[in-house]
């Protein structure tokens, strides 16, 4: 009696952060009596504690063994063509070769004979002999070895091809050689049915080399920013998901949801260890193992659909599962697949920084409220404006109504100058100290079209000694705000052309001894 295997493709994939759920799916007529049931060929990396069956029809499931099945060949077809291209190519390389010797010793052949019909054709000239038809001989051999090298050019450009098509094989052999092995797992699914009848059977297991991070797009189009959020998909199970129902989820099935409890903290005095007894040998599991306890009814298809075996929560309060608007096809080569997941537009507010005691550059900044209901993870964004790509950034994990800074790139239509114009340092002052005065003036300028709040952030030097002073003298403007370690911020609002002069002053008074470090004008 042949075995009774289903055919059950790849269905659904649930993606966590840090592996995959599968779920295959597939229906088959099963005989009366007790069965089993085949599917195959999985993966040999899935999780064996994670198998679980489920399904549709009138028939009991008495257990689910897993096994793993030995293969002289590679049963994926793609890895078995890659391996014929590579023989294919391997022999024409050869064959290239060994015709390119045989041009070559032609080659060596005919000049060899050039050597040696020269020299007789000169004794034959020399002795004033006549009949010799040199020039018929002359261009005889030249049309044999330009022929004989043109074939060797011509072997070798088609060896080199074929080199490539070679090495080609084998990089895509070697990227998938790691995951994709001719071993495969089957899974033994056993029934009991009172009579023959049609049946659904639904398998799922957990594999880890899978996993997705995500990706943003941030677009600033006049005043109005949005978000397109993607998943970036990459997997190595050594098995390619077709386009099916996948969802990127946020659970970390492999965390322990258990609220941390702090044990009693003991100090006792040494004791010596006692010798362990001998532990009792563990019986090894052999064959396949069974998963699951009891019975379990497959309901018929008017009947609602049997529960899960294990159940594994996927959103709630503490996950998100995402669905993408349309299906993705991921192969098991480790590129990423990305995956639309959302678009938000956000509210904003554009305002311009820069810290000219640094450098002039003026950067475009967003304070972005994210007033969506997802919690973005973070990742790495690519920042537009309108349809030009101005830079990357870093997301942070962002919750709703959470608020973040985003640089959006340069400006070049507000213009900054900062220039020393006042300095003064004297060798004795006040008897024992030592004085240094500047001054710095800073202009900004704004030719955008538009008023534009600009951040201006300047910085007064923070004395590390109690015989170095630091005292401002000029600060025009006041100042929004200045700190403790020195940092000055003043909050400026320009009017389209206006032009703005800020001025910050400051003396370094120190003692006779005292070298001071780490002064810069």
């Amino acid at each position: 009696m042949s075995e009774l295997v289903v055919d059950a493709p790849i269905a659904a994939v649930t993606v966590y952060p840090d592996r995959a759920r599968v779920t295959r799916r597939g229906k088959i007529t099963v005989p009366a009596g007790d069965q089993t049931v085949y599917v195959e060929p999985l993966p040999l990396a899935l999780q064996e504690d994670s198998v679980r069956v489920a399904g549709r029809g009138p028939a009991t499931v008495l257990g689910v063994d897993v096994a793993t099945q030995h293969h002289p060949q590679a049963p994926d077809e793609t890895v078995a063509q890659l391996e014929r291209q590579r023989r294919e190519a391997q022999a024409e390389v050869a064959e290239l070769t060994d015709a390119d010797d045989v041009q070559a010793q032609l080659d060596s052949f005919l000049a060899q004979l050039a050597r040696r019909a020269g020299g007789s054709f000169a004794r034959t000239l020399a002795s004033g002999e006549s009949g010799a038809d040199l020039s018929g001989f002359t261009e005889s051999l030249a049309t044999r070895l330009s022929a004989v090298r043109s074939k060797r050019r011509e072997l070798t450009q088609l060896r080199h091809e074929a080199e490539e098509r070679l090495a080609a094989a084998d990089r895509r052999l070697a990227a998938i050689a790691q995951q994709r092995t001719p071993d495969r797992r089957t899974a033994a699914v056993a029934l009991a049915l009172d009579a023959e009848a049609e049946v659904e059977i639904e398998l799922s297991y957990v594999v880890p080399g899978a996993g997705w991070t995500s990706s943003y797009d941030i677009r600033l189009t006049g005043d109005q920013l949005s978000l397109n959020w993607y998943g970036l998909v990459t997997q190595r199970t050594g098995e390619d998901w077709p386009e099916c129902d996948l969802t990127l989820s946020t659970a970390r099935p492999t965390v322990t949801a258990k609220v941390p409890e702090l044990d009693p903290w003991y100090l006792d005095r040494f004791h010596p260890p006692v010798p362990a007894a001998p532990a009792a040998a563990s019986r090894g599991r052999e064959g396949m193992q069974a998963y699951g306890a009891g019975a379990v009814q497959l309901q018929s298809a008017a009947a609602p659909a049997l529960a899960d075996l294990a159940a594994t929560v996927e959103q709630g309060v503490t996950a998100a599962t995402y669905t993408p608007p349309r299906p993705v096809a991921v192969p098991a080569d480790g590129a990423s697949h990305r995956a639309t997941i959302a678009s938000i537009d956000l509210d904003t507010e554009l305002d311009y920084i820069t810290a000219p005691v640094r450098s002039t550059d003026v950067h475009l900044r967003a304070t972005v409220v994210n007033s969506s209901t997802h919690t973005l993870p973070p990742g790495k964004a690519a920042v537009f404006h309108e349809a030009d790509f101005v830079g990357s950034a870093a997301l942070p994990m962002w919750a709703p109504g959470e608020d973040v800074e985003l640089a959006l790139g340069l400006d070049d239509r507000i213009r900054v100058e900062r220039k020393l114009v006042r300095r003064n340092a004297s060798k004795a002052t006040l008897g024992s100290t030592r004085r240094r005065e500047v001054e710095y003036e800073t202009k900004i300028e704004n030719h955008t079209p538009r008023p534009a709040r600009v951040t201006v952030l300047d910085q007064l030097p923070v004395s590390r000694d109690h015989e170095i002073t630091v005292k401002p003298s000029t600060a025009v403007p006041e100042p929004t705000e200045t700190t403790d370690l020195g940092v000055v911020t003043w909050k400026l609002d320009l009017a389209p052309g206006q032009e703005i002069g800020i001025k910050l002053g400051f003396r370094v008074d120190t003692g006779k001894s005292v070298e001071l470090t780490g002064w810069r004008e």
